[in-house]
Formats: structure tokens, C-alpha cells, sequence
């Protein structure tokens, strides 16, 4: 969350995923006061946190010297997404920078969004040979998204955000958004503000790859986590949340830190496991936790990626590991 920006995994390029076309859904979303929608999603295994994480890779240059923000996967073109916030941009303006990576962590190209949000999560779709991102728009005076955007990604551009009907708010009366998908079980987790705080609400990916939402699978109210928000995503039945803050003053590697992920059912709306302190990369400097995402290997093993802000002030870098056991 700054403000200012191992051992290599081998991913494969064969056994791709791809989207879910799905029919159309209702047009009308859920009230804001409904708990928990009428269909469940079906159980499934969970990441035990408490297992050894390992390196995705460690130290990566993005485009600019501040921090990442969030990750995400395109899961079929094997390409991944690194927002960042937009150096020489003000908390409030919602300017970010998205960074093509592949998945040795080496930089390809950028694109800049102008106005879209703070980045603590987004999705990266196939789409054909491209990529279709997800992710929060037309900021509000906090920096902070008021609806979500499908935003084709275009190297070396840059693009104001959508308003209008190219913004799309599923939920009536929410006034924030962020949004993770689930490329093994096809479905889209999307954070909002309510009147009443924090909710979650869990689509199939065929309501956003055809634009019409309809009522939710479930949709709950946040449980309370202690800790500073800093990602979340989600695995079949189960929601994951990371919390922390970088090591104090300088940066420099002081004990265990105090990044923790939290494992949430999503049918129930109540925490399965944690907050579970994690390790991943503590020797790194500065290391603030920022990102979760979800990705299946084409050998079919499901990973919980999370993503780390490390490096000194003014070269700030991508770092970022997994968690493999499931249970």
C-alpha cells in the first residue's frame, strides 16, 4: 500500500483454461440487506495456510518506483498483471500503472489508467490473444472505485476512466468496488461498500463475460479481520484475505512481520482458518503484502499466489510467492 513504486516457477503453455460463456442472468441485483443468496456454491478443498509457502519469483522491476498494489493472471494467454500506483500521482487521483509481466517475473510493457481506483484487487480474462482486465473505475474523492470496468489491455497507453454504461455496478447502492476471479471453478468474487460496511458477493464468470449480472451466488457481510486490508481472491468455496503492513521505519527485515491470510466460507460468511501469520520472503526489504491471486498450473495443481512490495523507497519491487497444500 505505499504510496510512492528464489527460484523461478516454470508455468507451461500447454492444458489451457478457458472462460465460461454461461447463459444470461437476471437483470436485478441483490438488495443490500439480503445476507446470504438463495443458491449455495459447492464445497470444496481449501489452501491449508499454515504450510510452507515458496518463490514465484523475488525482486522484479515493474514500470515505475512505487509499490504494487494487486496481481492477477491471464490464465490461458500465461501473462501476468501487476498494478502499481502511477509515480507523481496523488493518493486521491485513483492513477494507476498496469504492468505486463511474464511469469518469471520479467516486465514486457505498461498501460496507464487514469481515475479508476486504489488497486487492492483486480481480474485479468483471456480474451482470444489478449487480455481483458476487470477493475475498478471512476475513483471517488478518496481514490477509491465506484464501479468496475472491462478495460482491454493496450501496451504503452493510456486511458481515462469509463463512466456511463461502460461502468457497471451489479450491486444497487454499492458505492465501492473491487473485484478477483477464480479461473479453476469459473467465478468472480467482488469486494463492496454498503451502508452497513464491507460485503462479498460471488458471481459465475459467464455474469461478467456477458455484462448481465443478476442475483449473486451468495452475498455476506465481511467478517471482522484485524490488520490493514491488503488483497483478497478466491478458491472454489472459499475466500482469502491478507492483512499486514510493511516493516517499520527504514524497511530493514525486523522479525516475522505481521502479514497474515485469513480463509473465510464463502456459504457461511464466517472465518475457517486464521488470520495465519506467513513467512514468505521475510528477508526482503521493506515488504509490505499486497495481492492475492489464484492460478492452476497445467499439471492441475491450484496455487494461492501472494504478492509482496519489497526493495528500497524509490525502487520498489515485485516479490511473490505460494501456497500449494489443499485440504
Amino acid at each position: 500500500m505505499d504510496r510512492t513504486p528464489g527460484s523461478p516457477l516454470s508455468l507451461s503453455r500447454r492444458g489451457l483454461l478457458r472462460t465460461g460463456a454461461g447463459a444470461s442472468l437476471a437483470a436485478l441485483g441483490l438488495g443490500l440487506g439480503a445476507q446470504t443468496a438463495s443458491a449455495a456454491v459447492p464445497a470444496t478443498q481449501r489452501f491449508e495456510l499454515t504450510e510452507p509457502s515458496y518463490d514465484l519469483f523475488r525482486s522484479k522491476n515493474t514500470h515505475g518506483a512505487r509499490v504494487q498494489q494487486s496481481f492477477a493472471f491471464d490464465w490461458v494467454n500465461k501473462f501476468l498483471f501487476v498494478a502499481t500506483k502511477r509515480t507523481g500521482s496523488s493518493e486521491s487521483a485513483g492513477d494507476l500503472c498496469i504492468n505486463k509481466m511474464d511469469f518469471d517475473g520479467n516486465y514486457l510493457s505498461y498501460m496507464h489508467l487514469d481515475g479508476f481506483g486504489h488497486g487492492v484487487a483486480f481480474a485479468a480474462l483471456p480474451s482470444g490473444s489478449g487480455t481483458e482486465l476487470w477493475i475498478e473505475c471512476a475513483a471517488n474523492t478518496g481514490g477509491y472505485g465506484t464501479a468496475l470496468a472491462p478495460i482491454d489491455y493496450v501496451g504503452g497507453t493510456t486511458l481515462s476512466s469509463p463512466a456511463g454504461s461502460a461502468a457497471y455496478r451489479p450491486i444497487p447502492g454499492a458505492t465501492e468496488y473491487t473485484c478477483s476471479v477464480d479461473p479453476v471453478h469459473q467465478r468472480m468474487i467482488v469486494r463492496y461498500q454498503s451502508s452497513g460496511g464491507k460485503r462479498i458477493a460471488v458471481y459465475p464468470l459467464s455474469a461478467f463475460t456477458t455484462r448481465d449480472f443478476g442475483t449473486p451466488l451468495v452475498d455476506f457481510k465481511q467478517p471482522a479481520i484485524p490488520g490493514t486490508p491488503q488483497g483478497y481472491t478466491l478458491y472454489g468455496s472459499y475466500m482469502y484475505y491478507l492483512t499486514g503492513d510493511a516493516y517499520p521505519g527504514n524497511g530493514t527485515p525486523t522479525g516475522d512481520g505481521n502479514s497474515y491470510i485469513t480463509s473465510i466460507d464463502i456459504n457461511t460468511g464466517t472465518v475457517k482458518q486464521g488470520p495465519v501469520l506467513t513467512k514468505a520472503g521475510s528477508t526482503l526489504h521493506h515488504r509490505e503484502p499486497e495481492g492475492l491471486a489464484v492460478y492452476r498450473t497445467d499439471a492441475g495443481e491450484a496455487r494461492l499466489f501472494i504478492g509482496f512490495a519489497t526493495g528500497v523507497e524509490g525502487d520498489r519491487r515485485s516479490s511473490i510467492f505460494y501456497k500449494k497444500a489443499l485440504v
